[in-house]
């Protein structure tokens, strides 16, 4: 018979296996982004502790490198996780449309322990250093569209809205306001507005989890005249961010004098737009008339396709 194996070593063994899978899906992770990226460029946008927060850059050719109007992108993951990967194929879209494209990485709960109020932060500072190296980018400073989905929608609408959470250290002479919104199925309204009801999802945005008061981190109580235009697509059976929030949002948009257009669709849940998602379909339908709105703004020329 033989003896049983002790408990300490069967522990180290699952512990040194644990460690194992860890470095396993890092690599891939790793590896996934090399393939998402070829073919960009990264820089640094912010350093804060021992973070290094970065950009990835999609280059427009064809065109002159100068006076380009640009984008940026921030992923969706409930500020707990997610990737800038998430919005490669809208960043390689426009940048052979003639723009030039940004996918930024900023600190999430998962990998930084950090709460929303630091996203919005980060989501700032981008903007800003954007608009701060808008001559040596090619970027038009006046032509800075900002889009995302989820909580990366929220973050692109509270870098338009939000009056406060730069961080103090930067030149605050330089906006971090852009000029344009794409957002997808994007947090808009965190506290009720107008006494809408906001069901169970207020209940997942307290202050708590988001590091200040909702009403302080909610776009949709922020905005007023001259709030950028703004385009959102939302899913219409969204059962993590409800349509009427977008519904509220558009309200105050347009209630201000602002442009925003608010184009739902019929059935679908929440990341519907993403280009694995289903057939397709949606992806291909929000990523045109995100393309046909920005033309309207004169940030684009043409047409994408027939």
């Amino acid at each position: 018979m033989n003896p049983p194996i002790p408990r300490t070593l069967t522990r180290m063994a699952i512990v040194r296996l644990a460690g194992f899978l860890v470095v396993i899906a890092v690599l891939a992770c790793q590896i996934n982004a090399a393939e998402a990226f070829a073919g960009t460029r990264t820089e640094v946008y912010k350093q804060i502790g021992n973070s290094n927060l970065v950009v990835h850059i999609f280059e427009p050719t064809g065109v002159p490198a100068t006076n380009r109007a640009a984008i940026v992108f921030f992923f969706g993951g409930g500020w707990n996780s997610g990737t800038p990967a998430q919005f490669e194929p809208h960043c390689r879209h426009f940048a052979s449309r003639g723009m030039v494209a940004f996918a930024a990485d900023y600190r999430v709960k998962s990998r930084h322990g950090v709460q929303p109020v630091a996203c919005v932060a980060d989501a700032k500072s981008c903007v800003r250093w954007i608009r701060q190296n808008a001559g040596r980018l090619g970027v038009d400073p006046g032509r800075i569209a900002a889009g995302g989905g989820s909580a990366g929608g929220h973050l692109a609408a509270a870098t338009a809205t939000l009056p406060e959470f730069d961080e103090p250290a930067e030149d605050s002479s330089v906006s971090s306001v852009p000029n344009a919104l794409v957002l997808f199925n994007p947090a808009l309204v965190l506290a009720p507005l107008d006494g809408m009801d906001m069901g169970g999802f207020g209940t997942r945005v307290g202050k708590e989890r988001l590091g200040a008061e909702p009403r302080d981190l909610s776009p949709g109580h922020h905005v007023q005249s001259g709030t950028p235009p703004a385009i959102i697509f939302h899913g219409k059976a969204d059962q993590t961010v409800p349509y009427s929030t977008a519904e509220a949002f558009t309200a105050a948009m347009k209630k201000h004098g602002n442009r925003c257009e608010l184009v739902g669709f019929e059935a679908q849940g929440h990341g519907f737009f993403n280009v694995a998602r289903g057939d397709g379909r949606c992806y291909d339908q929000t990523l045109a008339a995100a393309d046909a709105f920005l033309v309207s703004l004169g940030f684009l020329s043409g047409s994408c396709g027939p």
